[in-house]
């Protein structure tokens, strides 16, 4: 393979060249109520090629026939030729890089059968079924997947690269009367089958949830200091600050680029927020990025200062900033854009009892359940969540909706716990491409004045 593609790029006769090609097989169970709804095994490949032309613009060829891959070069060059772009485009250095990454897992779970992997997420299934009678609905998921991914360009880079995942997904719905509540728990990670396997009390903590939501009050809405649970600090920082950190936003719309100046005060000295696509194991995490820049840690704000931004290296060229190895896309039918990869608030030095402990009234929101930003501007739904009353965690509630700015909020933290932890939760960003696999992490954060929508 190596060598036919590395004959294709140099072929062209375009300025910049590069293909990627990818190889995937997965497998997918999942059971609704009692019934099993799907069992499939699928084998996809295929590849891109992307051709640039300094007095053309941008060419695209996908494929999935990978017999003759000089001529899917010459299709995407005849396509760059006749591109119309406003300005030159130029990438920005990175380093050539030769590099095989080869995975080793300890229960490679392409050696499991279907048939275990059906009884694993049937067990599950069961759990949460058989759990109590208010339990009407359930599902349970499990599917993993591994590609291996050859990316070379007209600049002397070729890798090739492994790519797991697995993931285990379980939703509990539960009814009583008219009150429907539902809860879900979720585990992925870039681990063998062992991973999945013991997890007996992820199904039984939603469907006892989904439970004791039926007799949660609706929160009375007002503003409250508010303390997040890591779950919800790490998809808060993702959604509503992390997507302005992407330089193809930044670039395109005067608004962002008003507000994402470096060098701006976004939070106290306390604040730190960072991006690392290359910390082992995390969904997010890959050597290089589908440009071939390598990944690492990016600093987005430090100690409440805005430093950095994410970049591909079409936008770090046009402003003048390091590629970060955030070029990412969905799959081979997609050229890169600027993705986050694992995003994270840096933890602090404050214990979860003292950062509730002079809390008189207030909430402690847990996970996510649905949101929404517009700019600046956020509304999120905790999937559950409790008062603070005199210093200590009382009743459930629910129907928790934050709102806000961005920059208030962020202004508005003012204690960072000492609990870091990586969420191992399946999350996936939606950015253009449909879902790809990113991680969140974060501590306990506590957020003073925020308004909180309920009854």
């Amino acid at each position: 393979m190596r060598e036919r593609i590395l004959a294709a790029v140099g072929s062209s006769k375009a300025d910049y060249t590069e293909i990627r090609i990818e190889q995937r097989e997965s497998t997918s169970v999942a059971y609704r109520g009692k019934d099993l709804e799907t069992a499939s095994a699928v084998i996809d490949a295929g590849g891109i090629v992307r051709c640039m032309c300094r007095g053309g613009g941008w060419g695209v060829a996908t494929f999935n026939d990978r017999g003759d891959l000089a001529s899917k070069v010459e299709q995407a060059y005849q396509c760059a030729r006749v591109a119309e772009c406003e300005e030159p485009i130029q990438l920005s250095p990175t380093p050539v890089s030769e590099d095989v990454i080869a995975v080793t897992l300890e229960h490679d779970f392409r050696g499991v059968s279907m048939a275990d992997k059906v009884a694993l997420a049937s067990a599950y299934n069961n759990i949460v079924r058989k759990h109590n009678v208010k339990i009407v609905d359930t599902m349970c998921r499990y599917s993993d997947t591994f590609s291996r991914v050859y990316f070379a360009n007209s600049e002397g880079t070729f890798i090739e690269g492994e790519r797991p995942m697995i993931t285990l997904y379980t939703v509990a719905i539960a009814r009583e009367g008219d009150n429907v509540q539902t809860a879900a728990e979720s585990l992925s990670g870039q681990k063998g089958f062992d991973y999945v396997q013991g997890r007996h009390d992820l199904p039984r903590l939603a469907a006892q949830r989904a439970v004791d939501l039926l007799s949660a009050e609706s929160v009375v809405g007002g503003q409250y200091p508010v303390v997040l649970n890591p779950r919800l600090a790490g998809v808060f920082i993702h959604e509503a600050f992390g997507h302005l950190s992407e330089s193809d936003f930044v670039y395109e719309n005067p608004k962002a680029q008003e507000m994402m100046v470096l060098g701006r005060r976004f939070g106290q000295d306390i604040l730190t927020v960072y991006d690392d696509g290359s910390l082992p194991g995390l969904r997010g995490t890959h050597r290089y990025d589908d440009e071939g820049t390598p990944t690492g840690r990016s600093e987005l704000i430090r100690n409440g200062i805005l430093v950095g931004r994410l970049h591909s290296r079409e936008t770090a060229a046009k402003m003048g900033e390091r590629p970060t190895g955030n070029a990412r896309a969905t799959g081979y039918r997609y050229a890169p854009i600027v993705r986050m990869t694992n995003t994270a608030i840096e933890g602090g030095s404050v214990s979860f009892e003292d950062m509730i402990g002079d809390i008189k009234l207030g909430v402690y929101a847990c996970d996510m359940y649905g949101g929404q930003t517009a700019l600046e501007n956020f509304s999120f739904s905790s999937a559950y969540a409790y008062m603070i009353r005199d210093g200590q965690i009382a009743e459930m509630v629910k129907d928790v909706i934050l709102a806000g700015n961005l920059f208030t909020t962020l202004m508005n933290i003012d204690a960072i716990g000492d609990d870091f932890v990586w969420s191992e939760s399946g999350g996936s960003c939606g950015k253009g491409q449909g879902g790809l696999p990113v991680t969140f992490g974060a501590p306990h954060i506590r957020i003073q004045d925020v308004v909180i929508g309920g009854t």
